[in-house]
């Protein structure tokens, strides 16, 4: 059961999680959700994405890049949000997250935010940091060996989202924690991804 002091404590964690939203906007913003994560959710989003790319006027490689990373990126908020049986306090179904498409002066950005625990945190610090500190080439090369030794979370995947995302995009990947309590963070993550193909 959650005290009172522990009810005020996420009331103003919500409040941070509104600001931190607000802080993801920039731009021109093509999409923006902040609610329940549901499969419903992620397939319409991905219809009205494709609507709107048609739109740009940009490669249809970097279109493709674009809608390729943004089904990756919403797999991984699904997949690996923490849900209140994990998070004490939180609606008891709902898989909170938000996510942001944008679209900069010289590239696009896709944005999300969601809940994690402690455990799930230390694990992406150390396979984010070791992605980003990794060449081109050896990040093709650990992708392989990953993919072929099945090491694999035990949310699955054994990072290759993250890998695959990197690869895509070709520049380092852009996180942030911003901590609710001793184990529960808000994880964010930015991906741009440039207008010119590299």
């Amino acid at each position: 059961m959650c005290t009172t002091n522990t009810f005020n404590k996420l009331n103003n964690k919500k409040k941070e999680l509104e600001n931190l939203y607000t802080e993801m906007i920039n731009g021109d913003v093509l999409l923006a959700f902040k609610g329940d994560i549901t499969p419903e959710i992620l397939s319409n989003t991905l219809n009205i994405v494709e609507s709107k790319l048609e739109c740009i006027n940009v490669k249809a490689a970097v279109k493709k890049r674009v809608y390729h990373l943004l089904v990756e990126s919403l797999q991984n908020l699904y997949h690996h949000s923490d849900t209140p049986t994990d998070i004490e306090g939180i609606n008891e179904n709902e898989k909170f997250g938000c996510f942001i498409l944008s679209l900069l002066d010289d590239k696009f950005r896709i944005s999300t935010a969601n809940l994690i625990q402690k455990k799930q945190k230390e694990y992406l610090e150390e396979r984010i940091s070791k992605i980003n500190s990794l060449s081109k080439d050896q990040l093709r090369d650990l992708y392989k060996t990953t993919l072929n030794n099945d090491t694999f979370s035990d949310k699955g995947g054994g990072g290759l989202g993250l890998m695959d995302i990197a690869r895509k995009t070709g520049n380092k990947l852009d996180y942030k924690f911003s901590a609710i309590n001793d184990n529960c963070y808000f994880y964010r993550l930015n991906i741009n991804i440039n207008k010119e193909i590299n």
